[in-house]
């Protein structure tokens, strides 16, 4: 039986042959589906619950703000699109128990957040709320669409000096083309997906590049990046990360896992032991540890060879 994400492509192909403007208009729909949102996983449910919840006005809009720990640095990490807080847990209880305060939140129709509609700029301005409230950072992680919103805010308007991507993108082209790619979009109307995208955020190509796109505009000198990646990633898969590893010559490593996937990836061991150790001594640390294998027992080491 065809899923609804093959209908969903059939659908927008036969009305591409008709009017690729309609097509445009309803891929841009697809594209930013928020349902069904995303359950808290049994193994995450203690830290959830033992989050201090607090909400948080950000442009009119109430946001589900987290928080763990009481350290005096704090950490800032962000959920990906349809998923939320309790997916970094993992992570959470790693960096509480370095002593670390972590802080995060859901997003607009995302998690426990109320709405029903949501796009990076959300996440952006929750970022730059968080830091006026916690900031400055100590480092800024994010998954999949939360790493390029980390990107941005430490490229514009955030104080930190350490990001880490998980299963992420330099520029938001990538998840338009991996899109595209799944529902097998003809050229017309990607071009129209593309256009209408733009005019939701209010951008055109070039202002849109500047905003967004860690590859054309990387990190402010003397800020690290991580990039956490796992090989197999068919949602996202890692040429866009190995272009934005790229982008940060000598100021980049690159962990490559083998069978996480694109979310699974966050409580995969190589990851949690890369993450932590950037977060609590930068790069250096993260090349000092002596990662043996992924989670399927294939090399996965840091790696710099794009990057200095």
């Amino acid at each position: 039986m065809p899923t609804l994400h093959t209908l969903v492509g059939r659908t927008l192909r036969a009305v591409g042959t008709m009017s690729p403007t309609l097509a445009g208009r309803l891929a841009l729909r697809s594209f930013f589906v928020t349902t069904p949102r995303t359950p808290v996983r049994d193994a995450d449910v203690d830290t959830h619950h033992s989050a201090l919840r607090t909400r948080l006005a950000v442009h009119g809009r109430e946001l589900v703000v987290h928080e763990w720990g009481t350290g005096r640095e704090t950490v800032l990490v962000l959920h990906g699109w349809r998923g939320r807080a309790s997916q970094l847990a993992p992570l959470v209880r790693e960096l509480v128990a370095e002593g670390f305060h972590v802080v995060s939140f859901d997003a607009p129709a995302h998690g426990d957040s109320p709405g029903a509609r949501a796009d990076i700029r959300d996440w952006v301005a929750a970022a730059e709320s968080l830091e006026r409230l916690h900031g400055p950072f100590r480092a800024i992680v994010g998954h999949s669409l939360g790493s390029l919103a980390a990107l941005t805010v430490a490229r514009t308007s955030v104080r930190t000096g350490r990001v880490a991507v998980v299963s992420g993108v330099g520029g938001p082209d990538a998840f338009l083309t991996e899109f595209a790619r799944e529902l097998h979009l003809d050229h017309a109307t990607r071009t129209q997906l593309e256009a209408r995208f733009h005019d939701r955020l209010g951008e055109d190509r070039a202002s849109m590049a500047a905003r967004y796109d860690a590859v054309a505009h990387p990190l402010p000198a003397g800020t690290e990046l991580l990039v956490v990646h796992d090989r197999g990633d068919r949602r996202m898969p890692d040429h866009d990360a190995l272009r934005l590893h790229a982008a940060h010559a000598g100021r980049s490593t690159m962990v490559r896992t083998s069978g996480s996937g694109h979310t699974s990836v966050l409580s995969a061991d190589v990851a949690l032991d890369a993450l932590t150790a950037f977060v609590r001594g930068g790069l250096a640390a993260v090349d000092d540890l002596h990662v043996d294998a992924s989670e399927t027992g294939a090399p996965a080491s840091p790696v710099r060879t794009a990057a200095g």
